[in-house]
């Protein structure tokens, strides 16, 4: 399975009334025009392939990107979703510099990846790899969204809270409109894998569902997590080494960042008005007392450390 790119049938009803409607056009007059031009669409797209020429790709955002590594089988899909970068870079060739690197005497071509190439690829691989990643299979996931609509029409409605909402079998079925079979398979999965929580009902042995499911999050689109924002990468957070760009860690381009505090701050002062602890200190050291208008708080602070000096004194006899 990890050396492929997992495509799912869609199922959904949508789906069906759309191939219906694809089917009965091409029985018509624009349906034939359209089947004589095919050809020459895909002549069009094999010419346009064969004007590329094979160039090396050079990511420099690379060290950089993330992928999620919380299973083993991203090992393959982390190439693939390199690949895919490359693959879109390759494809714009022609809006590209092709620069030039001497590599062990030989004069190597080669094009660079940018910003755009990746969002493009980040956009793909959630659609792609994020369905071979998901732990629900499309169907399932479609169910999913359902429910979620179902639940928050219904609490909408009742001006409940979706914790407290219950919902059988027989109503998915009538709203949902699949069939009984279908129905329970892809029930038991989202049981199993806890986005529901059976409830045993008021009627013997019937059951009801829980949605555990968070608001807004209707569970329809595949999400492939781990991949980095391109929008931080435009930001900065680089150093030379990995885009040949001068160190950009939290100031603008170009510039170091600055220094978070002062270098020589000033001395903190006590918790409330009066001699500082720091000044306080000092002048204690200088064999200064403090004024007679101290804080009570400064006051034991000059007693503490006078006992701590006397202390030192005593180990140093000892000593």
């Amino acid at each position: 399975m990890n050396r492929c790119l997992v495509l799912s049938v869609d199922e959904a009803r949508e789906q069906t009334r759309a191939i219906h409607r694809l089917q009965r056009e091409r029985r018509t007059l624009d349906g034939l025009v359209a089947r004589t031009g095919r050809d020459a669409v895909v002549a069009l797209h094999r010419n346009a392939q064969r004007l590329l020429r094979p160039l090396a790709v050079v990511n420099p955002y690379a060290p950089e990107l993330t992928f999620s590594d919380a299973q083993i089988r991203t090992r393959r899909d982390h190439e693939k979703y390199l690949t895919l970068i490359d693959t879109i870079a390759l494809l714009h060739q022609h809006q590209r510099e092709v620069k030039r690197a001497a590599v062990a005497g030989r004069e190597i071509e080669y094009i660079e990846v940018t910003l755009a190439d990746i969002a493009t690829a980040n956009r793909l691989a959630h659609e792609v790899l994020g369905r071979s990643l998901d732990e629900l299979p499309a169907q399932t996931r479609v169910l999913l969204g359902k429910l979620d609509r179902q639940v928050s029409a219904a609490c909408g409605r009742l001006e409940m809270e979706r914790g407290h909402f219950r919902f059988s079998r027989r109503e998915v079925r009538e709203t949902t409109g699949w069939g009984d079979t279908q129905l329970r398979l892809h029930l038991a999965r989202l049981v199993e894998l806890e986005y529901l929580l059976v409830h045993q009902g008021g009627r013997g042995q019937s059951y009801v569902y829980e949605l555990l499911l968070a608001p807004g999050d209707d569970g329809q689109r595949p999400l492939l997590p781990g991949l980095i924002d391109v929008e931080r990468l435009e930001s900065g957070g680089t150093t030379e080494t990995t885009r040949g760009k001068p160190a950009t860690s939290r100031g603008k381009r170009g510039e170091n960042a600055p220094p978070s505090r002062p270098q020589n701050g000033g001395v903190a002062g006590g918790a409330r008005g009066g001699v500082s602890v720091g000044k306080e200190r000092a002048s204690l050291a200088n064999g200064v007392k403090p004024g007679k208008n101290a804080h009570l708080a400064d006051q034991q602070t000059a007693r503490s450390y006078r006992e701590e000096r006397r202390s030192g004194a005593l180990i140093q006899e000892a000593s």
